[in-house]
């Protein structure tokens, strides 16, 4: 046989393949609705494992492995497409139709909004992005923000979610798991870190550098060049900038952005000096209730799975079947259980679609527990 006969009898088996499937599909919601109207409620477990183990033998031994991946699939699509025809919209769908037609057409030019930091945060300089007329407070952590909008001090919170390199803002995932918000837009902010000091001080008086965490991984292999110089990490970059600029010490700098630079009268040691020229940080905005404003693409959600093999696999695999890009997965450990997590994830499909309120009705079913964290588009 040659090339072409192969591929010919490829194609005739896949459509043999299409026209079963669609035959399965028909007949398992037939079998899911006749349930149904008999009171029967959940999912045969029983039944599905000997039929799973049926279909594995008959592949052979040699291929069991696969078709049992096989089997898995072909009952997660079936069980979602059952879930759709027979389901009732959920609190979840009701309130995001709700979202939808409340929220105003505009985002807001102006609103209160809380930031971590300083005057000159990266927070800041997000915020008015974000905001034609931004009225910041300042906050000293992280959580501050968070009990900020719940507490209805601000309308909204700015926080840096992940860096391009050095990677998540784990205390940022870690809250979200404390407080109830909502994520109403995202921002990738490009960010340029500066070695400052105050007017006089030469790069090589330089004994101890002032800056936040994120800011000191992103510049690591510049930090390797003055191996003389201790490394102290502040709340933020502006802290760290404005802690240099109030110190009497002539051996002392901060990493920190060229804005901070101007604003506190620091002379540009070293520009520029973060390990990698696109060094991006994304910044959520938060709000306390949902608001979902026209264009919103993306859309996160936080959940927690039965402690079982092929958990994460099945809620991929739904995703996968939907059609729907997964851009971010994120795991914490969840406080007080062992060696089990949280997952995040990042989802770019729109709001619009019948697919996107398919998922999370199944997400919703499929999960331990599962909480939605807002659909939004993002400003580059």
């Amino acid at each position: 046989m040659d090339l072409e006969q192969m591929k010919k009898q490829l194609e005739d088996l896949d459509g043999e393949m299409s026209r079963l499937f669609a035959r399965r599909m028909e007949l398992s919601a037939q079998l899911a609705k006749a349930r149904s109207e008999q009171g029967l409620a959940g999912t045969d477990m029983v039944g599905q494992r000997e039929a799973k183990q049926r279909f594995q033998q008959t592949a052979g031994e040699s291929l069991a492995g696969y078709a049992g991946v096989v089997y898995s699939t072909l009952e997660d699509v079936s069980q979602s497409y059952q879930a759709s025809l027979l389901r009732e919209p959920s609190a979840l769908c009701e309130r995001i139709t709700k979202s939808l037609a409340n929220t105003r057409q505009l985002f807001p030019e102006s609103a209160t909004v809380a930031c971590q930091g300083v005057e000159g945060a990266y927070a800041q300089i997000a915020a008015d992005k974000l905001f034609q007329d931004a009225h910041i407070s300042y906050m000293k952590s992280f959580e501050a923000v968070f009990s900020a909008i719940a507490n209805g001090f601000c309308q909204y919170g700015v926080l840096p979610l992940e860096n391009s390199t050095a990677g998540s803002v784990n205390r940022i995932y870690d809250l979200m798991m404390a407080y109830n918000f909502s994520i109403v837009r995202s921002l990738r902010l490009k960010v340029d870190h500066n070695l400052l000091a105050r007017p006089g001080v030469k790069k090589e008086d330089i004994r101890e550098i002032f800056s936040h965490e994120q800011a000191i991984a992103q510049c690591s292999e510049f930090l390797k060049t003055m191996p003389g110089a201790k490394v102290t990490v502040c709340e933020n970059t502006a802290v760290a900038a404005k802690r240099v600029a109030q110190s009497d010490r002539k051996d002392v700098a901060a990493l920190s952005s060229h804005a901070c630079g101007a604003l506190y009268g620091l002379d540009t040691l070293a520009a520029d000096v973060q390990d990698k020229g696109n060094n991006y940080t994304r910044f959520i905005c938060i709000g306390k209730e949902p608001e979902i404003f026209p264009g919103a693409d993306r859309t996160s959600v936080m959940l927690t799975l039965s402690h079982r093999p092929g958990a994460l696999y099945r809620v991929m695999s739904r995703i996968t079947a939907l059609g729907i890009n997964l851009t971010k997965l994120e795991s914490r450990p969840l406080p007080d259980r062992d060696f089990e997590f949280m997952f995040y994830f990042d989802l770019e499909t729109s709001v619009y679609s019948p697919r996107f309120i398919q998922l999370l009705a199944d997400l919703e079913e499929m999960c331990e527990t599962f909480r939605y964290l807002g659909s939004y588009s993002e400003l580059v």
